[in-house]
C-alpha cells in the first residue's frame, strides 16, 4: 500500500481523489513550465490592474478639482499658479502647455510691436499665433494619453496570448499521457484521467490569466477615450477663449 501510484487515486467511477497542488506538482516539467508562465502573467497583470486603478482614481479626481478652479477664475494669469499644484492632472498639463506657449507668443507680438516703428520689420504674427498654441495643447494631449495606455499593452498580450499558451500545456501534458499509455500497454480510464485532469489544469490556468487582463484591458482603454475626449473639449475651449480675447484679427 504504500508503494500505492496516481493510478490507485482514481476509482472505477472515474473519479480522482488528488487535489489541485497534487495534480499540479504530479505535472511534467513541460506543463509545470507552463504553469509558472501564466502564474508570472497572471501576477503582473493584477500588479498593472491595480496600479492603474489607483493611477486613473487619482488623475480624475484632480481633473476634477483642477476644473473647478478653471470656471472660477475669470482670468488665464490667475489659473496658471493653480494648475502647477495638480501634477498628474490630464486637463491641467493641457493648460500649461497651451497657456506657456499663449505666453511666448504675446511677448513676440509685444517686441514686434514696439519695433514697428521700424518698417523694415515684418508685422507681428496674429492668427498665426493660435496654431501654435493648438500644436503645443495637441502635443501635450498626445503625451498624457500616452501615459495613461501605458502597461495596458502587456494586459492585451497577457489576454490574447495566455489561452493559447495554456493550451501548449494541455496538448503537451496529454502528448505525454499518451505516451505513458503506449508504455503501459492499457487505455483504462484510470490511466487516463490523472493525466489528462493534470494536463487540463493548464488550460484552466491560462484562462485565469487571461480574462481578467481582457475585462480591464476594454474597460481602461474606455477610461482613457474618455479623459482624452475630456482633454480634447477643454483644448478646443480654452483655444475659443484665446481666440477671442488674446489674438487680434
Amino acid at each position: 500500500m504504500k508503494g500505492i501510484s496516481p493510478i490507485a487515486a482514481v476509482d472505477l467511477g472515474g473519479s480522482f481523489h488528488g487535489s489541485l497542488l497534487d495534480m499540479i506538482l504530479g505535472a511534467g516539467a513541460m506543463v509545470q513550465f507552463v504553469l509558472l508562465l501564466l502564474l508570472i502573467f497572471s501576477i503582473v497583470s493584477w500588479a498593472i490592474i491595480f496600479m492603474k486603478y489607483r493611477s486613473l482614481r487619482k488623475i480624475n479626481r484632480e481633473n476634477e478639482t483642477f476644473m473647478e478652479a478653471y470656471m472660477k477664475s475669470n482670468k488665464l494669469s490667475d489659473i496658471f499658479p493653480e494648475a502647477k499644484k495638480y501634477k498628474d492632472s490630464t486637463v491641467a498639463e493641457v493648460f500649461r502647455a497651451g497657456y506657456a506657449e499663449l505666453v511666448k507668443i504675446t511677448k513676440i507680438i509685444r517686441e514686434a510691436t514696439v519695433s514697428q516703428a521700424d518698417e523694415s520689420v515684418a508685422p507681428p504674427l496674429e492668427m498665426k499665433g493660435i496654431d501654435n498654441v493648438e500644436r503645443a495643447m495637441n502635443r501635450a494631449s498626445s503625451a498624457e494619453v500616452t501615459k495613461l495606455e501605458s502597461a495596458l499593452g502587456f494586459l492585451a498580450t497577457t489576454g490574447s496570448a495566455s489561452p493559447f499558451i495554456g493550451l501548449f500545456g494541455t496538448v503537451w501534458g496529454i502528448m505525454d499521457t499518451f505516451k505513458g499509455i503506449g508504455a503501459r500497454g492499457s487505455a483504462t480510464l484510470a490511466v487516463v484521467a490523472p493525466g489528462i485532469s493534470e494536463a487540463l489544469i493548464a488550460t484552466a490556468a491560462g484562462l485565469a490569466a487571461a480574462i481578467p487582463a481582457v475585462i480591464f484591458y476594454n474597460y481602461y482603454l474606455n477610461r482613457v477615450k474618455v479623459m482624452s475626449l475630456e482633454m480634447d473639449n477643454f483644448a478646443s475651449e480654452l483655444l475659443n477663449i484665446i481666440e477671442r480675447y488674446y489674438v487680434k484679427r
